[in-house]
This record gives structure tokens, sequence and C-alpha cells, in this order.
């Protein structure tokens, strides 16, 4: 029987916390490796774990996996988590880069230096209620089903929905209005194995504030 995957990152969000959340919501437990100090760091980098010297790394199925969406990917592939046929995992990986561009915005915001946060939370704010945020309510409207494609949960709904939560606690407002993207939040919220994960003690990660990029630049400059 294998055994739990282990994930190799940073103890915050970063690019890791999209895998924890689609791990977390196909309800499979797994193990995280902390790279707390510079020693762990280099440690890491030169025990040929990690193919272009980055994490996030997951070991998995007697794999050692690097690369956001390649690890993400392999997640939805084995949890049904990536449609039933080419044109619906197409239309998956259209919405998920989406939703990745915006999200890449919140996963480095936290360490612009203060003179940059204004512009960039403006930029976040205006990409999200202008550009992504009515395209998805777009598609929901379009078939007025629960889910992005094909009426069943998939890698897209849960990425969407981690995107949602990142971006509300930038700007509250956020989804104010956008029915059908609160719908959608709620349903895969609801969902018991994420319902789990966004409760306090779980692997879900906390906003990385000032005190914790401050942190991280002193253990690793």
């Amino acid at each position: 029987m294998a055994g739990k995957p282990k994930l190799h990152y940073f103890n915050g969000r970063g690019r890791m916390e999209s895998i924890r959340w689609l791990l977390a919501a196909a309800g499979v437990e797994f193990e995280e490796k902390f790279i707390e100090t510079r020693e762990d760091w280099d440690r890491i980098r030169k025990d040929g774990s990690l193919m272009y010297q980055q994490v996030p790394m997951v070991e998995i199925d007697g794999m050692k996996l690097v690369q956001t969406r390649a690890i993400i990917n392999y997640i939805a592939n084995k949890h049904n988590l990536y449609g039933k046929d080419m044109k619906e995992r197409a239309l998956i990986d259209m919405y998920v880069e989406g939703v990745a561009d915006l999200n890449e915005m919140t996963i480095v915001f936290p360490v612009h230096p203060p003179g940059v946060k204004e512009t960039k939370l403006s930029e976040i704010k205006d990409k999200a209620k202008n550009r992504y945020f009515p395209a998805f309510e777009k598609v929901l409207k379009s078939h007025g089903q629960d889910y992005l494609v094909g009426n069943k949960l998939s890698k897209a709904d849960i990425l969407l929905v981690e995107l949602l939560y990142n971006v509300e606690e930038l700007d509250p407002s956020a989804i104010t209005s956008f029915p059908l993207l609160k719908a959608l939040k709620n349903r895969i919220s609801s969902l018991p194995t994420v319902k789990k994960f966004l409760q306090p003690g779980s692997p879900r990660k906390p906003y990385t504030d000032k005190k914790s990029v401050e942190e991280m630049k002193k253990t690793f400059a």
C-alpha cells in the first residue's frame, strides 16, 4: 500500500497551497516536510530531489514530482477531478490557467514593498472584478449547472474557490456582484473534505503577513 504523499515546501502558502487544496478536496491525507532553515534548503537542493532546484516538490506513488501544474494534473487525474474526455480536460485546463494568472498575483502580493502594494492591490481588484470573475460567472450562467465543466467537481472548481478565498482576504466585497460564484464557493466549501480543510488546525496555511515575509527573508537571504 502506497504511503501518504509528502509535500516539501516552506511553512506557508506560496505555490504549494493549491496542491494542499486539491489533495484535501480529494480526501487524501498527506504529510509535510517544511524547509525551515538555510541548511534544510541547501540539503534538499543538493540531494538530487529537485529537478530544477525549485520547490514545491511532492513525493507521491514512488515519484518526486516538481512544477506546480504537473503535480496538480497528476493529482486531478488520479482522483477523477479532470473531466471525462479531451474536450472537458481542455476546458478545465483553460479555466485553471485563468485562475492561476490571478492567483499568482495574490501569491506574490505579500512580498511587495509598501510603496508598491497599493498599486498591486488595485490591479488585483480590477482584474478580479472586471476580467476573471465576470468570465467565470458567465461560464456558470451559460449552462446553469453546479460546476464549471460537465456538472461534476473538477480541479477547476476547487482552485477557483481557493482563488475566491484569497481575493476576498484582500477585498471582502470581491464577489458581492457575482451570485453564481458565491453559490459555487458555498457549494464547494460545504463538501465534507473541504469543510474539514477550512477548519482551524487543518493543513491550510494562514495568510502570509508582513512578519512571515520578514522572517523568511532573514532565514533565506
